[in-house]
């Protein structure tokens, strides 16, 4: 089997939010990511792992492990390549190259060092000069960081990412040394709410959130178990039966992307967008540029240039599950217009 041979996104049964989320949050990575909870074995991080299929394209500078752009992030390009390896500023860029957008994976007993990267203090000591060993939020710049689990990563960890989330920085001290680069990134994450639940700080910071549940149709099971083995038994040859499907969903994101800018919302909708929230007693506003945002990404990926009432409807019940106001030790809420009628 090919090391990069993925099951193919569009080969997915079923689960038509979660993987919803993931596409909106591709089209438009200031989405702020997707938390997807649900119980084991229902393709969660299948999908996630899968994205690499339908990825867009970006420009980067060749051989640098910060991700930078070519253009928009020069400042950035001479610290670290100063950073790296000692070199001046100065020194040349290769010409841009393109590559497709990166899933980066977090394991759950990753270090600190290993996420945020680390600086050789010795070296900085000795020669006066920074030297850093890049992290994975270095890796996950202009990309997608994937956090299965992200229910039981340590605290220090979710503090990282926190401030990295915040801040669209990624800031690395030690022993009064210190050193920035970017790390703006769309954090997906994946759990399973019988682990345990999530900080509120770190629930907050994801856009969208899904529930998924195992299938209950006998015939899409079967599908499921039959796709499963053919991947299985020759993983190239069933990527390419589902090749046509990946390439026109890939297309469909990319046209998305160029559409988004002109997808207006009419003035009557905000005040539809506001009650939503204040009707599941969300805390804050950032659920409302969160369902405003997912609106009109949805209007987009649907091929339309004004994003309505039923976009606001399917955008509330994405972004509001995990903001609903609810009881103490109570669950995140999985059905929002229940939610909604019970505020009412």
């Amino acid at each position: 089997m090919k090391k990069n041979t993925v099951y193919p996104f569009a080969a997915i049964v079923g689960q038509e939010k979660m993987k919803l989320a993931l596409v909106l949050n591709v089209i438009n990575p200031t989405l702020s990511g997707v938390l997807i909870r649900g119980e084991k074995g229902t393709g969660k991080s299948t999908a996630v792992r899968a994205l690499a299929d339908i990825l867009p394209e970006i420009e980067v500078i060749p051989d640098c492990p910060f991700e930078l752009a070519p253009d928009g992030e020069e400042e950035a390009w001479a610290e670290c390549v100063e950073a790296l390896s000692g070199l001046p500023p100065q020194a040349p860029r290769g010409a841009p190259v393109s590559r497709k957008v990166r899933v980066v994976e977090l394991p759950v007993g990753a270090t600190e060092d290993r996420v945020a990267g680390a600086l050789d203090l010795e070296h900085a000591l000795r020669h006066g000069q920074k030297r850093v060993e890049p992290g994975l939020l270095a890796a996950a710049h202009r990309g997608i960081l994937y956090v299965d689990e992200v229910n039981l990563l340590d605290d220090h960890i979710v503090d990282v990412l926190l401030d990295s989330a915040a801040m669209g920085v990624n800031t690395i001290e030690r022993e009064g040394v210190s050193f920035s680069h970017p790390a703006r990134f769309t954090l997906v994450g994946t759990m399973n709410p019988e682990e345990g639940e999530l900080r509120p700080q770190l629930l907050d910071r994801f856009g969208l959130c899904v529930h998924v549940e195992g299938i209950r149709t006998v015939e899409d099971r079967v599908l499921i178990m039959r796709r499963r083995a053919a991947f299985d038994e020759n993983p190239v040859a069933f990527a390419k039966d589902f090749e046509a499907e990946s390439r026109e969903l890939a297309g469909r994101v990319t046209a998305a992307k160029a559409l988004y800018p002109r997808v207006s919302v009419p003035d009557t909708l905000y005040a539809e967008i506001a009650r939503f929230c204040l009707e599941v007693g969300v805390d804050g506003h950032r659920a409302d540029i969160i369902i405003l945002k997912t609106a009109k990404t949805l209007a987009a990926y649907n091929g339309k240039t004004e994003a309505g009432s039923a976009e606001i409807e399917a955008a509330a019940e994405l972004a509001l599950p995990h903001r609903a106001r609810r009881a103490p030790l109570q669950d995140v809420v999985t059905d929002i217009k229940t939610a909604r009628g019970r505020k009412a």
